[in-house]
C-alpha cells in the first residue's frame, strides 16, 4: 500500500496562487497515475487533474483548465498542483490519490491522502 501526505493548502485571496504537494511512500510511485480531487461539504468528490506515470499525459477538469498545472517528480515521489488565478469556487479540501488507470473517475483511485484545505476569500 502507499501512503500519501498532502501539504500546501491555506487561505489565499481571490486571484492568488497556491502550490499543493503530495508526498508518497510505499508502493513504487513512478508506476501509477496520480490524481488530484477536491470536495466541499455536501457535494461529491470532484476530479481536478491527473498525470500519467511518465508525466506525458495530463488531464484537467474544465473548471480549472488554464489555471491549474499538475506535475510530478518521480525521483522525489511527489506530485504537485500549481493553482493560479484562484476564485472562491476553488475552496475545497484537496486530495491526491493513486490511480489504477489514466481515468478521471474517482473509483479508479485506490489510495488517498488525508486532504489539505484550500480557502479562497473574495
Amino acid at each position: 500500500q502507499v501512503q500519501l501526505v498532502e501539504s500546501g493548502g491555506g487561505l489565499v485571496q481571490a486571484g492568488g496562487s497556491l502550490r499543493l504537494s503530495c508526498a508518497a511512500s510505499g508502493r513504487t510511485f513512478g508506476s501509477n497515475t496520480m490524481g488530484w480531487f477536491r470536495q466541499v461539504p455536501g457535494k461529491e468528490r470532484e476530479f481536478v487533474a491527473l498525470i500519467s506515470r511518465s508525466g506525458i499525459i495530463t488531464r484537467y477538469a474544465d473548471s480549472v483548465k488554464g489555471r491549474f498545472t499538475i506535475s510530478r517528480d518521480n525521483a522525489k515521489n511527489t506530485v504537485y498542483l500549481q493553482m493560479n488565478s484562484l476564485t472562491p469556487e476553488d475552496t475545497a479540501v484537496y486530495y491526491c490519490a493513486v490511480g489504477t488507470a489514466v481515468n478521471s473517475d474517482y473509483r479508479s483511485y485506490d489510495s488517498w491522502g488525508q486532504g489539505t484545505q484550500v480557502t479562497v476569500s473574495s
